[in-house]
């Protein structure tokens, strides 16, 4: 518009410049109201330029931003009037859009971890590893740097079940190996005393065992939530920060929804851990019996019978000529004897065996094999010794297995396959009989599920009707003697 002016007043200046004097006085006095008109037109145009036009370029840039998605656009809030006014009321509106997008993407984050969260309890994983994942979810989603999930004690204590350390912060193990008394001053006094929320912002002058821990591992601020189980404050989650920021981003509000989310979870996990504890008491009380029976009959009957058949063969051997009769009587009655004892000795053999607590659980599966009336394939590569549950399981295993075979199974034959790796035990056994094999027909094959699961391991059974049955079994190398923790 500029250049246009211009434009068109250069040439009436160089015509009014070769004009006479008189001509030319009229021509300027003709001149100025052109001038003047195109002047004001100008300025109107710049006005215009200004006021509507850039605002409205700015709108269409800003707006085509906003169509990729960029909700950061703001448009410049310089108009006057009502474009000023609408000006401000669109970037108002932009951002609330934007503050909805992040509650949206925080809400998204919520629910992709309780999924990630429900489908390890619906996969029936360990207590330890639901708590970990909890910890971990909660960590990423309200960005701290430690994440614990503690439970309260009946002694006065809290106990760290599950725990998450950010990668990209220091790495600190749990707190005062994952027990420390709860006292006062403490984020786990508060949260526990009040049943809700609490927060420490300043470390420095603690005198808590827990908070002179949190001050020399770097610690700045701590917020903790309670956990309710069956409407009772069953613990705490607390998340740390190493930021001077005192964890602006977690809000107690925030975090206690989240925990209520995740309660239920948590709820199952102790569930599960209360069921596997009671399960393994069982396991544990039944085997103790077994082994006193086993006893009982090896220090017991067994002894007292093999005496009393060294009696009989003593009159055996004293009995005269003229006693043949009594000399049958007493061989059948020894016979017997010895039918019974030998019977005694297989039922004890069947409760404990003996060489499975002298000489492990290679030489114990390969005494199963001679014994069993179908041959048996034994692959054992583990020659030592494993933690008495773990190998007491795997023979109880084998043996009702091997007892199916010859029971049910109809086979020509059978393999059993036992492999030890760093972290778990994988047996298997196969036999190539009628198949069929249902865990919800026989009561040898739950009892024996119930066994596998008191040691944190899984039981499977593939048995398709005439093409044989195969039971695999994984345990944990060290399961857990007593879950996460003791009870609460």
């Amino acid at each position: 518009m500029a250049l246009l002016v211009a434009g068109a007043f250069v040439p009436l200046f160089l015509a009014i410049v070769r004009l006479h004097d008189a001509t030319r006085t009229l021509l300027i006095f003709a001149a100025v109201p052109v001038v003047g008109a195109l002047l004001v037109i100008f300025f109107f145009v710049a006005h215009l330029t200004r006021v509507i036009v850039r605002p409205l370029r700015n709108a269409v840039d800003v707006a085509d931003r906003l169509a990729t998605g960029n909700l950061t656009v703001r448009m410049p809030e310089t108009s006057p009037g009502e474009l000023g006014r609408l000006e401000r009321r669109f970037n108002t509106i932009v951002g609330s859009l934007e503050t909805s997008r992040e509650m949206l993407r925080e809400v998204a984050d919520e629910q992709s971890a309780l999924r990630r969260v429900a489908t390890l309890v619906a996969r029936g994983v360990s207590p330890a590893e639901v708590f970990d994942a909890v910890a971990e979810e909660v960590g990423h989603v309200l960005h701290g740097d430690h994440t614990q999930i503690i439970r309260f004690e009946s002694d006065n204590t809290a106990r760290t079940l599950g725990y998450w350390n950010n990668p990209e912060a220091p790495k600190v193990m749990p707190p005062l190996g994952g027990h420390w008394p709860i006292e006062d001053d403490s984020v786990t006094s508060a949260v526990r005393t009040t049943e809700r929320p609490a927060r420490m912002d300043d470390y420095e002058h603690a005198t808590s065992a827990i908070g002179v821990w949190a001050h020399a591992a770097g610690v700045q601020s701590a917020v903790g939530c309670p956990v309710k189980v069956e409407g009772r404050v069953w613990g705490a989650l607390v998340i740390n920060s190493l930021e001077a920021e005192p964890l602006p981003r977690v809000t107690e509000a925030r975090m206690q929804q989240f925990i209520e989310l995740v309660g239920t979870a948590i709820a199952n996990a102790q569930s599960r851990y209360d069921l596997l504890a009671s399960r393994a008491r069982v396991v544990a009380a039944a085997d103790e019996s077994r082994r006193r029976i086993e006893r009982d009959l090896h220090d017991g009957a067994q002894q007292q019978l093999v005496t009393l058949a060294l009696r009989l063969r003593t009159i055996q051997s004293t009995a005269g000529p003229g006693q043949a009769r009594l000399k049958g009587d007493l061989a059948k009655v020894i016979d017997d004897l010895s039918g019974i004892l030998d019977h005694l000795q297989d039922v004890s053999r069947g409760i404990v065996p003996p060489i499975l607590t002298r000489s492990g659980l290679g030489p114990a599966l390969r005494s199963l094999a001679r014994r069993s009336s179908v041959p048996v394939t034994l692959h054992a590569c583990h020659q030592g010794r494993l933690p008495e549950p773990v190998e007491v399981g795997v023979y109880y295993t084998v043996c009702e297995a091997l007892t199916n075979v010859v029971k049910h199974a109809t086979a020509s034959e059978a393999r059993v396959d036992l492999a030890v790796d760093d972290q778990t035990v994988r047996l298997s056994v196969r036999d190539d009989g009628r198949g069929g094999a249902d865990l919800r027909k026989g009561s040898g094959l739950i009892g024996l599920k119930d066994r596998i699961e008191a040691l944190s391991g899984n039981l499977r059974i593939v048995s398709p009707p005439g093409a044989g049955t195969s039971l695999f079994v994984d345990i944990p190398v060290n399961p857990p003697q007593s879950g996460p923790a003791g009870p609460s």
